[in-house]
């Protein structure tokens, strides 16, 4: 028997070229960005370091990202991008140090650097403004709007658009994994960050996480991983803190808790500890206990402090759940002045804009009730909380 060589043909493909193949996903994430890359930049920033032993002074290089946030042209990054560059810093300005600098470039012209300041920073949220020296040497580009981010939902898509690497104008796309993820940032205070599976890598933070309405709903701020690189765990910074915040970034200087704080180590305090919120807390043991929707828990009481002088309670004793210890019989801060409290941070402003002899009202949950406690603030040492 003969067999014949089968010649196989390559099928010519029939599918259109003028992308009316591409599904309404990928055509949606195109859109996107087209009308926000632009207004996307790659911050570049060199610091002298310092001798250290057998080291060298030389030159340190570090990248990120950032976006251009207002029509004044400014550009809103994380703090921790560029805090190696910063000198002198107080309520009032922020300075370079000697011999450093920050440069950002546009998609427009990746080549073309333009020197920039950094207005106002707040660590507290890991969030830094900058300011275009010359801006007329700059392309002119639209900047990019906020979303609400408390509309946030699980399984939504996301953008993220950066300059990892070192990689300019880098997009990634996923979804969004959780929201109000509690994280230390870079001040060791509480983020409520949104999580996202969109690659991130070293040289995202600062830059934008969007929706498919190509709006800001969170600032990509690091990565969960073992190595250092990708491992589909990446965070940002809520679009709505970034809202709350800017007023504080316009006016200028290092704003917020944590730097309040590192100025002020003898400030008036309440004299409790804080660790937990009432959402960390399993759902069964939550439902057993009959706790709240909101608050944070009361993990601690200075003895003879503020809050201990005023009856705040601690916790009477810990059980167990998955070998995770939770703390029970204890007081829960719902509220600080008539404003609710879900956060650490939420409470911990309402104290700093008050002096010592000043009274806090807190709303306490306590055996399944609420009721009202006034605290005078005192000057209590900085470990004590």
């Amino acid at each position: 028997m003969l067999f014949g060589a089968l010649l196989v043909q390559p099928v010519a493909s029939k599918l259109p070229a003028d992308g009316s193949d591409r599904l309404a996903y990928e055509q949606n994430t195109i859109e996107v960005v087209r009308q926000i890359a632009r207004s996307v930049v790659a911050v570049r920033v060199m610091a002298e370091s310092e001798p250290s032993g057998a080291e060298n002074p030389g030159r340190r290089f570090a990248g990120g990202s950032g976006f251009v946030v207002d029509g004044a042209g400014r550009i809103i990054t994380n703090f921790h991008v560029v805090a190696m560059a910063l000198g002198e810093t107080t309520d009032e300005v922020v300075e370079l140090a000697p011999d450093a600098s920050l440069m950002v470039s546009f998609l427009d012209s990746p080549d073309e650097e333009h020197e920039v300041r950094v207005l106002g920073a707040n660590p507290d949220v890991d969030l830094a403004l900058l300011e275009l020296l010359e801006p007329d040497r700059a392309p002119v580009v639209p900047p990019i709007a906020l979303a609400d981010s408390d509309r946030v939902e699980v399984g939504q898509k996301a953008i993220a658009i950066g300059n990892p690497f070192g990689l300019h104008s880098t997009v990634t796309a996923g979804i969004i994994s959780a929201v109000e993820r509690e994280q230390p940032g870079v001040a060791g205070i509480e983020i409520p960050y949104i999580q996202t599976d969109a690659a991130i890598n070293p040289g995202n933070s600062g830059g934008p996480l969007l929706n498919s309405a190509a709006q800001v709903i969170g600032i990509n701020n690091t990565i969960l991983a073992p190595a250092g690189a990708f491992a589909g765990i990446g965070l940002a910074v809520p679009s709505n803190l970034v809202a709350e915040t800017m007023g504080e970034l316009r006016a200028g200087g290092l704003s917020g808790f944590a730097a309040a704080a590192a100025q002020l180590p003898d400030r008036p305090r309440l004299g409790l500890q804080i660790s937990l919120r009432v959402q960390d807390y399993p759902e069964p043991l939550r439902e057993q206990l009959g706790l709240p929707d909101h608050g944070v828990v009361v993990t601690g009481v200075s003895s003879g402090g503020p809050a201990d002088q005023a009856g705040i309670r601690g916790p009477e004793a810990i059980v167990l759940v998955d070998e995770q210890p939770f703390p029970v019989g204890m007081d829960v801060i719902t509220a600080a002045e008539g404003e609710p409290v879900r956060r650490a941070i939420d409470l911990q402003r309402v104290v700093l804009e008050r002096e010592e002899g000043d009274v806090v009202t807190v709303t306490v949950w306590r055996d399944g009730s609420e009721r009202s406690f006034e605290i005078e603030l005192e000057v209590v040492p900085v470990e004590a909380d």
